[in-house]
């Protein structure tokens, strides 16, 4: 785990975030600068900084983000509205934090 990585502090409990779900691979918490009413990021508790570091190995974890993400959306009801998945790679896509991550986005129609 990197120490400056703020992803692994709040998988670690080392810093708060209101979590939604999490289990031995994967935490949920809703993100603090809201693009939707919902709004969570789903991450590995294993540190992987860019999509572009996985490799065929990760393939169960990057399963386990969307699945989480997807029960996360029904938790949260927005399920059979809809809702979008996006995972970011690198500065120009608008990763701001360098730890892979799924935001998970519903409640309103998406544009």
């Amino acid at each position: 785990m990197p120490e400056s990585c703020l992803f692994c502090k709040i998988a670690s409990g080392h810093v708060p975030a209101t979590i939604v779900v999490q289990d031995d691979d994967v935490v949920a918490f809703r993100d603090i600068n809201p693009q939707a009413p919902t709004h969570v990021l789903v991450i590995p508790r294993r540190h992987i900084a860019l999509l572009n570091d996985l490799t065929p190995q990760d393939g169960p974890i990057v399963a386990k983000l969307v699945q989480t993400a997807a029960e996360v959306a029904r938790r949260e009801g927005v399920d059979e509205r809809g809702y979008r998945l996006v995972m970011n790679c690198n500065r120009e896509a608008g990763q701001s934090v360098f730890h892979i991550h799924v935001h998970l986005l519903g409640g309103r129609a998406m544009a």
